[in-house]
């Protein structure tokens, strides 16, 4: 598992530990079911993490909101995924969501089974996948592109 961006890290550290340890732990969880997909990092109104399968933030299927007192996982097309368990909130044509409040929520196996249906749906690049990368785009405006260190496996 690659670790967290240390900027993405100092962006999470304002909303508190227990927000910090939950967006980490979304971020974990869908790491697991993609190890392949990139990372787009932004701060707009709140922290949000972009994870697709190509370049294009444009196409990610899966994502994360940091709030004062929640995280969202959220699936840009989250109308179109069966939802047995009816974990899914909102309204829009296609963005739906699950609030996660405290880590326990993260253990749901309806959660993980959304993300699995999200990644099957996901568009991918034609021909051998790029390796995963995380970029990350402050309030500043300042864009930076870093390639995550090798995972690191203990023997």
């Amino acid at each position: 598992m690659r670790p967290p961006d240390p900027e993405y890290r100092k962006l999470l550290a304002r909303y508190g530990k227990k927000i910090e340890k939950l967006a980490l732990a979304a971020r974990t969880l869908i790491l697991e079911e993609a190890p392949q997909a990139s990372e787009f990092v932004y701060e707009v109104y709140t922290i949000a993490d972009h994870f697709s399968f190509t370049e294009r933030p444009s196409d990610a299927f899966v994502f994360t909101t940091t709030h004062a007192n929640w995280v969202n996982v959220g699936f840009n097309f989250g109308s179109l995924l069966p939802d047995p368990d009816s974990l899914l909130r909102g309204e829009g044509k296609l963005i739906r969501h699950v609030r996660l409040a405290q880590a326990a929520d993260l253990t749901q196996p309806a959660l993980r089974e959304l993300i699995r249906d999200a990644i099957a749906q996901a568009e991918r690049p034609e021909g051998k996948p790029g390796k995963p990368q995380t970029k990350i785009r402050t309030s500043e405006g300042a864009r930076r592109t870093k390639r995550p260190a090798q995972s690191r496996r203990s023997s």
